[in-house]
């Protein structure tokens, strides 16, 4: 199959009209005529994904985050970025980048869903689709009222991570709760507006934590990939029932970071 045509299929789901101003989403390296079989899955273009997917065979590497993001004014061996995208054309992989077209119409729904958010609705509307709003992630009630201690636990075995950093009073009784992935300072007024009790996100730093607590939001800081690697397994099913003739490796769960 011709990386158009899985184009073609990924933007019938999330258009890249559905993206952000700021982003830079779609095929961003590589040839769109290129034949291939096998689709490698991953949320970053580093050296090892870039290593892992020419191992595996495959033709088009599609991560969440764009592998260019900053205009580039030149491609070479002394940039990093220019030595993945010199090595992805040598190996004839061509990279797509589904970013906030996926947040808008899929990352915040699934983790409304493996949050378990009781009448969810859109966090931050951005959008209107055939009459229905779509934005970057959902808020929502959790299944029972809990301490912010206890709600943390919980967020820890849903997402299944190891850690998490939480501003706030872990006596505090939660029951309404916001959810971000992926750098989530600018949700917290989206999350204040909401009635959220607690936001669970990523990249909040120490001044963003502590303001948010002052207006009253507890915030679980999950983590940027913690919170945002769903989209592997999410877009593997979706290459299994829109694609099944394509085969889908998908780069493991590693988060980029250890805490120690």
């Amino acid at each position: 199959m011709l990386c158009s045509e899985i184009i073609q299929v990924i933007e019938a789901s999330y258009p890249k009209s559905a993206a952000l101003g700021f982003d830079n989403v779609g095929l961003l390296v590589g040839r769109a005529d290129k034949e291939t079989d096998k689709v490698y899955l991953a949320v970053d273009a580093t050296d090892a994904v870039i290593d892992h997917a020419i191992a595996a065979g495959a033709g088009m590497l599609i991560t969440h985050h764009p592998l260019i993001f900053s205009p580039m004014k030149s491609v070479t061996e002394e940039d990093f970025i220019g030595r993945r995208v010199m090595k992805l054309i040598r190996n004839d992989i061509s990279c797509y980048a589904m970013h906030t077209n996926y947040d808008v119409l899929g990352m915040g729904a699934l983790a409304g869903r493996i949050l378990e958010l009781k009448d969810a609705e859109v966090l931050d509307v951005t959008m209107e689709t055939d009459g229905a709003a779509e934005g970057i992630g959902r808020v929502g009630d959790l299944g029972k009222e809990m301490t912010l201690e206890e709600c943390c636990v919980y967020v820890k075995h849903k997402l299944n991570l190891g850690t998490l950093k939480v501003f706030g009073d872990m006596d505090r009784k939660v029951s309404r709760l916001a959810v971000s992935p992926g750098s989530g300072k600018s949700a917290v007024s989206p999350a204040i507006a909401a009635g959220a009790d607690v936001l669970v996100t990523g990249d909040i730093g120490h001044h963003e934590g502590l303001d948010a607590v002052a207006r009253g939001l507890a915030v679980i800081d999950a983590g940027h990939y913690g919170t945002e690697y769903i989209f592997l397994d999410d877009m593997k099913q979706f290459f299994g029932s829109r694609l099944p003739g394509i085969g889908t490796v998908v780069e493991p769960v590693i988060h980029p970071f250890q805490v120690i």
